[in-house]
């Protein structure tokens, strides 16, 4: 009757080699989810150039602009479903992605309001948010990535509907609606901001503790 083989063997090999435990297979920065990130940046200025087609005032070329919006925005919702899905997720995108969002969504309102159809103080409120917070990540940066937060996408959800409605060339009874919706994408815009602020003052605090520092 054959010995059992004993402990010290059980884990080599023919070549008596341990057994190796496969690495996990790093996610490419070069990926699907990432590459729809990606061609956000690429829609903006293509977006910028109808918006100004005739001076923001032929429907043709606004019904394209608004398109090229809704386009690019849509890829901002497929991008994080594929990135979660398949395990695309990388520091990149988490970096890339909001600046992708935040050139879109800004380019939109600066175009607005240099036309004259949306009134700058609220293009530069949302601004003045979109670049703190982008700021508050690079901050943060060496302690952690803040990834976006249920009240960030409903925020940019709402940026995306107001600033829908105000490309679309709707007629003035539309007005109040186009109120109503930038109204609410500028309350999910300061609060959100605020939460971010105290995320990265954690991370950081909890960054620093964990150095010892």
């Amino acid at each position: 009757m054959n010995a059992a083989p004993s402990d010290a063997g059980a884990g080599e090999g023919a070549g008596g080699e341990h057994a190796r435990i496969p690495e996990a297979t790093p996610v490419p920065t070069l990926n699907l989810a990432n590459l729809l990130t990606m061609s956000r940046l690429v829609l903006v200025p293509l977006f910028v150039m109808a918006l100004f087609t005739g001076d923001g005032a032929d429907t043709f070329w606004r019904a394209i602009a608004t398109a090229l919006f809704a386009i690019a925005s849509f890829t901002d919702q497929v991008d994080g479903w594929v990135a979660r899905k398949y395990g695309l997720i990388t520091d990149f995108g988490k970096i890339a992605d909001p600046i992708a969002d935040k050139a879109l969504i800004g380019a939109a309102l600066i175009g607005l309001s240099v036309l004259g159809e949306l009134g700058w103080w609220v293009t530069i409120v949302i601004a003045i948010r979109e670049i703190g917070v982008t700021l508050l990540r690079f901050w943060v940066i060496r302690h952690g990535v803040i990834p976006a937060s249920r009240g960030g996408k409903a925020k940019t959800l709402a940026q995306i509907a107001a600033i829908t409605a105000y490309l679309l060339p709707l007629p003035a009874s539309a007005e109040p609606v186009r109120w109503v919706l930038m109204g609410l994408a500028l309350v999910l815009t300061v609060v959100t901001g605020l939460d971010y602020v105290v995320r990265a003052v954690r991370l950081r605090s909890a960054g620093r503790r964990a150095a010892g520092l």
